[in-house]
């Protein structure tokens, strides 16, 4: 916020236009996303009992046991919950963990990351930035470019053909 009021202030002093700094701005900030904010009730009514337990729950499915891990159409990965769109099938990969692997998501904003420390380790979980969401965790030994590999639950996730 307080470099948006320098910025505002510079922009004054110098006459440069508003939208052109507003608009590099949101280019290096994160954008902000029109959250989804429903009752547990109402999340336990739209999604399957699977679907539940990961995305409200901060569940996970068994190895090699979802629908997606072992997907290779082309196409887009939503969030099951709120349809927000968060892979890109051309940055699938093959992990060989039995979750589908990314190794990066449509677009940065799209999801955050928190600590989990659950089961005795420090992980990075990865959360549906519109409607917060556990979809899985990421990790530092992925591919290149960007050396991460998130590790998606297929049943956090709806796939939508190219």
């Amino acid at each position: 916020m307080r470099k948006l009021i320098i910025i505002g202030l510079l922009i004054s002093a110098c006459g440069t236009k508003p939208e052109a700094v507003s608009q590099t701005s949101q280019n290096k900030e994160k954008k902000m996303i029109d959250k989804v904010v429903k009752s547990e009730e109402e999340w336990k009514k739209e999604l399957s009992p699977e679907a539940y337990h990961i995305l409200r729950e901060k569940g996970t499915e068994r190895a090699f046991t979802g629908k997606f891990w072992n997907n290779h159409e082309d196409g887009t990965y939503l969030c099951a919950a709120c349809g927000l769109e968060l892979f890109d099938s051309k940055t699938k990969f093959e992990s060989g963990t039995g979750w589908p692997s990314f190794y990066q998501p449509v677009d940065e904003a799209y999801v955050d990351a928190e600590t989990d420390r659950t089961y005795g380790m420090v992980r990075s979980e990865v959360i549906c930035a519109r409607c917060g969401g556990h979809l899985g965790h990421v990790f530092d030994d992925g591919p290149k470019p960007t050396g991460l590999r998130y590790c998606i639950n297929s049943a956090a996730l709806q796939f939508k053909k190219k």
